[in-house]
């Protein structure tokens, strides 16, 4: 489960400063450094047999060809589980506690296109979280006990707190159990959270009673107040624990995946198929014209996770395994307009794990590839999709760890 599922998350800042690594690079909090007007890509890898270690992150403006390594090179990151996301032109670290407070280091570009920490944070641990206007959104979400969930407003650019409120999610949910939200996404002038309706009891705390409903919660933006809950009962819920299931097109319209993988007491119990679902530009109702069965279209497979690359073209990772919520992943090309799906060929047909699926900025300036980390037994390269034809070709070589993301800076 650890990062090529789990979804975005920023964690809250209290102006505490923790103590650098020794590799990293500082500036004055207060300081801007001069920014570089090319892209460059901040490349995560996990090093092998490296206790306390999250990740080391390495720099490079070129995906297609060459060799990286963690050896010697890259700024570490300690803690067990780290995640990556860019906004406002900053490159924020972000820390998963698990539980115990969590820390957020934020980085941007100096001229030479090298990565300078600009500021660390100690911090709460959050389980959603996404950009939207100037802010990044952070919803911390009790999988038990408590029975509200807490949601903060962070201005990117001063790096604090502007609002913050809280959500009672067994009354959102209405039937019982909780709701637990899967994700958030700006759509227009409101943010859509799905969730997954659990019951948050032991011994079956993920486990759910309502296997075959999806339900979206619609709140004002900025003001985070809640309008309405969207329902439908044609596939399953939207995205999964950590894994927002939501994307927004070019046009305005929102499409929600499911991959139909609810259980109880452990046992899967979706009857539904796994598929996506749309929400018109300016509507707060599912389109009932509207059910992209991908589970039909690809012979039985489910949708693990999805990576939005533009004009209704998805790169998808299919679960593996025919029919179940299981199985190392498959990478799948759709199109959410025609409805098509098409199997993606020249990967490994065994992927161990991948770069996060969450990061959709690794589409290349002409729009024709996508870049993937992928993770085998043989080693970790970083593939180019060519997204027409649904073909991938091995690239940059990361030597000395897993790839967990691949994110573009500029």
């Amino acid at each position: 489960m650890k990062k090529s599922y789990l979804q975005w998350f920023f964690v809250l800042g209290t102006g505490v400063f923790l103590s650098a690594c020794s590799d990293d690079k500082t500036v004055d909090p207060g300081t801007d450094p001069v920014v570089v007007t090319e892209s460059r890509y901040v490349v995560a890898s996990t090093p092998v047999g490296s206790a306390g270690v999250a990740d080391y992150l390495l720099t490079t403006s070129d995906l297609a060809q060459g060799t990286i390594s963690t050896v010697g090179k890259g700024i570490e990151q300690d803690g067990s589980y780290r995640y990556y996301i860019t906004h406002k032109g900053k490159f924020f670290s972000l820390l998963y506690g698990q539980g115990n407070p969590g820390a957020v280091t934020t980085y941007a570009l100096d001229e030479k296109g090298e990565l300078v920490k600009t500021s660390d944070f100690q911090s709460e641990t959050v389980q959603v979280f996404a950009t939207a206007g100037d802010d990044v959104l952070i919803i911390k979400v009790p999988r038990s006990g408590n029975e509200s969930s807490s949601w903060f407003r962070i201005n990117a650019d001063q790096s604090k707190i502007v609002a913050e409120g809280q959500e009672n999610i067994v009354k959102l949910a209405g039937n019982g159990e909780r709701a637990h939200f899967t994700g958030a996404t700006q759509v227009g002038d409101k943010v859509f959270a799905p969730y997954m309706s659990i019951k948050g009891a032991a011994p079956d705390v993920f486990g759910t009673a309502y296997p075959d409903s999806s339900w979206i919660a619609v709140f004002s933006y900025p003001g985070m107040k809640l309008e309405k809950v969207i329902k439908d009962n044609r596939t399953s819920f939207i995205g999964s624990y950590f894994n927002n299931g939501l994307a927004v097109d070019e046009n305005g319209d929102a499409y929600g995946f499911s991959p139909a993988s609810a259980t109880n007491s452990g046992v899967a119990s979706s009857k539904k198929p796994s598929a996506f679902v749309k929400i018109k530009k300016g509507t707060t109702e599912f389109d009932q014209s509207y059910f992209f069965n991908v589970q039909e279209k690809s012979g039985g497979y489910h949708i693990a996770n999805q990576t939005y690359l533009s004009n209704g073209k998805v790169l998808l990772y299919m679960y593996g395994t025919v029919n179940t919520a299981t199985g190392n992943k498959r990478l799948a090309i759709a199109d959410l307009y025609n409805q098509t799906f098409i199997w993606v060929t020249g990967a490994p047909e065994a992927i161990a794990s991948s770069s996060a699926s969450y990061n959709n900025n690794t589409v290349s300036a002409d729009g024709k590839t996508v870049y993937v980390g992928i993770n085998t037994d043989a080693g970790s390269w970083v593939y180019g999709v060519d997204i027409a034809a649904a073909t991938a070709k091995q690239g940059l070589k990361v030597e000395g760890g897993a790839i967990t993301a691949i994110v573009k800076v500029k």
